[in-house]
């Protein structure tokens, strides 16, 4: 694989004087993405794509480490706090593949003595059949996407497990020894009624996971579901599915601490709460996605070559670009994270993890919390319950 340099010159600072350098560099998380799905959704925007009867997974794993080696003088000797195999369907990778690629890694950067690592799974039973094999090798979190449990849901939804394999699927993760794991869960389906909505829920909270995502579908650009729309429930509906569903949760002790995410008590997903808090991590694989600060302030973001024959292909670069975040982007770069967080981020993470002070946020601050979207407290950058429901207006008082 070739290197490359960068795709354009940085920009550091805009017109303003330089950020300060970082007292202390974020913890440090590693994303890997697998872009193969045995059948791309109708509703996914994500990078995946169809998997061939014989995935290339040798190949990949040379070329996720040869990425991850371009990268590492961005480490500057931190240990990796988390991993999260996403995609696409990491599950249809062996063990042996993933046993290797995670050696790989722990021979380059250190891992974390409680190091979190997730894998994505399908409930399907090919998948389920590799549990036990994927625990051995350290991997002490599954994030399997059931969606729902209801047959005409499932297949309105593309998907091509059953509600009998979802089932088994969480039942096979704890026989396996996976003690965390969290189901996908979607919301607002195609002539969803409410009763359904809840009937999926209470399914869920049966098989007592850690942690639920319970998410809306959304219609997304470059999907199917975009060009041609199911029938989704009216806004009355969605609404009562919402307040019904969140009480619903709260009653069985999942506590919600980000805008799709519950979790039982000391049980949610580090490896996120990384992102939403501004931590630093490194993409590799396929379309992954980075963002690394260094000693001298500098922030980066970075992007990988997105379809899988250009990443696999010697000839081409790993990365697709990279930019340096402006002050003047700084402040939504750092809240569309942080306010995604019910109880927000401590105001000291602002300056600790951006070189920036408090006062760059003042007059967007001074602004929202009038217009009643972000709570009145120094010592706490939060939204308030309004503010949650009216993020992207919040997040508007602060660009620039």
């Amino acid at each position: 694989m070739t290197s490359e340099s960068s795709a354009s010159p940085l920009i550091f600072g805009g017109a303003q004087s330089p950020r300060a350098a970082l007292p202390v560099l974020p913890p440090l998380a590693l994303y890997i993405h697998v872009p193969w799905c045995v059948r791309k959704c109708p509703y996914c925007d994500f990078n995946s794509h169809t998997a061939s009867p014989v995935l290339p997974e040798e190949e990949y794993v040379d070329a996720l480490l040869a990425d991850l080696d371009q990268d590492l003088h961005a480490v500057h000797g931190r240990e990796l706090s988390s991993i999260f195999f996403g995609g696409g369907t990491p599950s249809l990778f062996s063990a042996d593949s993933l046993g290797r690629l995670l050696k790989g890694v722990e021979q380059r950067i250190p891992f974390a003595s409680d190091i979190e690592i997730t894998l994505e799974a399908n409930p399907g039973t090919f998948e389920q059949d590799k549990f036990v094999a994927y625990r051995k090798l350290g991997i002490n979190r599954l994030s399997i996407g059931i969606q729902s449990f209801q047959q005409e849901k499932l297949e309105a939804l593309g998907r091509i497990h059953n509600g009998d394999e979802a089932v088994r699927a969480a039942g096979m993760a704890r026989q396996a020894g996976f003690d965390n794991f969290n189901l996908d869960l979607m919301h607002g389906l195609p002539n969803q009624s409410l009763d359904d909505a809840l009937a999926d829920l209470r399914t869920a909270i049966a098989l007592k996971p850690t942690h639920l995502s319970w998410y809306q579908l959304t219609l997304e650009p470059n999907t199917v579901f975009w060009n041609q729309p199911p029938t989704l429930p009216e806004d009355d509906t969605l609404w009562d599915i919402q307040e019904a569903g969140q009480a619903l949760l709260a009653e069985h002790g999942y506590a919600q601490y980000e805008v799709s995410a519950y979790a039982l008590p000391g049980r949610p997903a580090r490896h996120n709460l990384n992102y939403w808090s501004f931590g630093d991590f490194i993409g590799i694989g396929a379309g992954a996605h980075g963002k690394l600060s260094h000693p001298d302030g500098r922030i980066i973001r970075t992007w990988k070559t997105r379809l899988p024959k250009d990443y696999l292909n010697p000839a081409k670069s790993f990365k697709a670009g990279e930019k340096a975040l402006s002050n003047e982007e700084m402040p939504f770069e750092f809240l569309m994270n942080a306010l995604r967080l019910t109880e927000g981020v401590e105001s000291r993470l602002y300056p600790e993890r951006t070189g920036m002070t408090l006062d760059s946020l003042a007059e967007g601050r001074r602004d929202a919390e009038q217009s009643g979207l972000l709570q009145v407290e120094p010592s706490r950058l939060a939204a308030t319950e309004r503010g949650q429901l009216f993020l992207n207006d919040l997040l508007q008082k602060f660009l620039t």
